[in-house]
């Protein structure tokens, strides 16, 4: 257990600040450098009784509530958030002094839940989908909860060797909203005094606002939750002619994750998605064979235009793994250092201190074993065929670790399904090649599937536990340790609930449970193992693509997550970029500026942290029985969702506004 810390005890210079220091969210000077919250040179209360406890029990709790309304209505709440609200809610009730760092401790082992589950979910049910057209197809318990223990297990130690990189090297480089939005909700927890106290008081009106906002659009459609121009007669006749479409998600989470991402970045994501839907699609739709011609600009996009976008995808993430070259020598130099007993980690301070590379090396060798005996004998039982199989998931899953965390940095949302969707059709034509296929290669090509989606999914979430660790003072060691029981539970919770959802609903018939990702990798699946087609073309496209963006300058993996993302979910990110911009070019007094852009840093968390939570709500809402809208389209709902995003632009450069400097 950790010693605590008293605050009196130290030097008035070294009295832990009750929030963020100004540059946690900025580059940093040549000679500046960064102190946490919870000083790096104490110790303080983290892995407790008590946070391992309760970080365990959401961990169950929200695996158990994101798979179920996952399966159900198709979409994985974020649990990182909601987790952090409740262990600020219940240390706040219960008066814990020093309740920061075991908060970390409660929302990093927590958080396991939400990525374990999104690569369980988006793979492994497609073998119950096509276990109703191929009997001969099984599927058990310890197949599901192996694949996502194994790969939640390697995307921990993927990850590891690249923290120091992406959360300390490149500090102030990247947005990561989603970090900074739990940030946010963690330090409000430590808030005293007025000032402090006024933040705290800005966070909850600003979830309040965006939490209540997102209910009434989710869940009773009381405006459009996308604007677009199709719901007009002249832009469904532009559409149908041309296949130009714009559309605007209204949802105020996505508005705050624009203003924290910032007009850079999501430019360039929004230049993606132009280049698709208005000038792809267009192109396709117009001089294209009949077959597409026929079809709307929505459905181009799902069937070829997106799949430009996961070969960019890819390739962006072979040039992000040459260009990490060195940081990937230094990390197994620093092992192999280690390894011969030449350990440097007395020098290192607490808040720098990782698991030690030699036992990282160790943990990964054992872990690498034990998915090839997996594979050996829990799936393919052919001793050359599954070492094949697990030379795909090692080298595939570690390229893709970076690219996961670069995603999660840059924008807040992790295109693991993309990633998988890339990984099933690789494995696929080199199972097919071995003689590996049919029903068998498909039950081998999806849980393989699993192990990549979940290690993928695992590095995307905890590059951001690790961010929210540094900015805070966290131990890493502590975060990565604890990191694995947490997998180990929410892997167990996820297995039992999808046999559970299985055997009560079922995936396939009248009233099955959607399964919308899982049904999309079962498509694509089966006619590869059955001789079918690879759309190869659109792939090659979309990797020679991102090669001349890198040769460009342009950023490759943000522009390519806009080809991959659909328009509506990129257009407000574009939105609140405008947003954050307009504030920090609204006065010539840089006090004035930056006073001005931490409010509406703070607005924006509290709505990606009030629509995270409703979200729940609004998923529990329509499982208790209340019908989702249906009314998008339609002229009225409309026009109030254009009012209500207006509204809300307004109430977030307002507040923003609203500070004691003035220009």
């Amino acid at each position: 257990m950790s010693k605590i810390n008293q605050n009196a005890s130290l030097p008035p210079a070294e009295v832990d600040p009750v929030d963020l220091p100004e540059n946690a969210f900025r580059e940093l000077g040549a000679d500046e450098e960064y102190r946490p919250v919870m000083h790096p040179a104490h110790d303080y209360p983290e892995v407790t009784p008590y946070s391992v406890t309760m970080g365990l029990v959401l961990a169950v709790v929200f695996s158990a509530a994101a798979a179920y309304l996952g399966l159900k209505v198709g979409q994985v709440f974020e649990a990182a958030i909601p987790i952090a609200i409740i262990a600020v809610g219940l240390s706040s009730a219960r008066k814990m002094p020093n309740a920061l760092g075991q908060n970390v401790i409660i929302q990093s082992i927590g958080a396991c839940s939400g990525v374990i589950v999104a690569g369980a979910i988006f793979t492994l049910p497609a073998l119950y989908i096509l276990q109703a057209t191929y009997p001969e197809i099984s599927v058990n318990f310890f197949q599901i909860f192996l694949s996502s223990l194994l790969g939640g297990i390697l995307g921990i130690l993927f990850f590891i060797p690249f923290r120091k990189y992406f959360v300390k090297d490149m500090h102030g480089k990247y947005p990561f909203p989603e970090a900074t939005a739990t940030t946010q909700v963690l330090i409000s927890g430590n808030a005293k005094g007025a000032k402090a106290g006024a933040q705290a008081k800005l966070l909850a009106l600003s979830a309040l606002v965006g939490g209540v906002y997102d209910y009434l659009v989710a869940t009773f459609g009381v405006w459009a939750e996308s604007v677009t121009t199709t719901a007009y007669t002249w832009g469904q006749a532009l559409a149908d002619k041309t296949k130009f479409v714009l559309s605007c998600n209204t949802s105020a989470a996505v508005l705050g994750l624009g203003y924290i991402v910032g007009l850079k970045y999501a430019f360039v994501i929004f230049a993606g998605s132009v280049f698709v839907w208005w000038f792809i699609i267009p192109l396709m739709g117009t001089y294209g064979p009949e077959s597409i011609t026929a079809m709307a600009p929505a459905s181009i996009f799902a069937e070829y235009a997106r799949l430009i976008g996961i070969g960019g995808i890819a390739m962006a993430g072979i040039i992000g793994i040459i260009k990490s070259w060195g940081i990937i020598c230094q990390a197994v130099g620093l092992a192999g250092k280690e390894l011969r007993g030449k350990s440097e980690e007395g020098t290192t301070v607490r808040w720098q201190r990782d698991i030690s590379m030699k036992h990282i090396a160790y943990f990964s060798a054992i872990a690498l074993i034990a998915v090839f005996l997996f594979f050996w004998f829990g799936v393919i039982h052919t001793l050359w065929q599954a070492f094949i199989a697990w030379l795909v998931v090692t080298v595939i899953a570690f390229l893709f670790t970076t690219v996961a965390a670069n995603a999660i940095a840059i924008v807040g949302s992790n295109p693991v399904s993309g990633m998988t969707l890339m990984t099933l059709i690789v494995a696929s034509g080199v199972f097919v090649a071995i003689g590996l296929n049919g029903t068998t290669g498909i039950v081998a090509s999806m849980v393989l599937g699993g192990v990549v989606c979940t290690a993928l999914s695992m590095a995307g979430g905890f590059v951001t536990d690790l961010k929210i660790g540094y900015w805070l003072g966290s131990t890493p060691r502590k975060q990565e340790s604890w990191k694995f029981l947490g997998t180990l539970v929410s892997a167990a919770t996820v297995g039992g609930v999808i046999l559970m959802l299985n055997h009560v609903y079922g995936f396939t018939g009248p009233n099955a449970l959607a399964a919308p990702q899982a049904n999309a990798m079962a498509k694509v699946i089966e006619p590869m193992m059955l001789g079918g087609q690879t759309p190869w073309t659109l792939y090659i496209i979309g990797a020679i693509l991102a090669v001349l963006l890198n040769w460009l300058g342009v950023p490759a993996l943000a522009f390519c997550l806009g080809m991959f993302l659909p328009l509506h979910l990129n257009t407000p990110l574009l939105v609140g970029g405008l947003v954050a911009w307009f504030v920090n070019r609204s006065s010539k007094n840089p006090d004035v500026v930056k006073e001005r852009n931490d409010r509406g840093t703070l607005i924006s968390s509290g709505l990606i942290a009030g629509g995270a939570l409703f979200g729940v709500f609004a998923a529990i809402t329509v499982l208790c029985g209340v019908e989702p809208p249906t009314n998008n389209n339609e002229f009225t709902p409309q026009v109030l969702g254009l009012v209500a995003y207006a509204a809300l632009i307004i109430f977030v450069i307002r507040g923003s506004f609203s500070s004691t400097k003035r220009s």
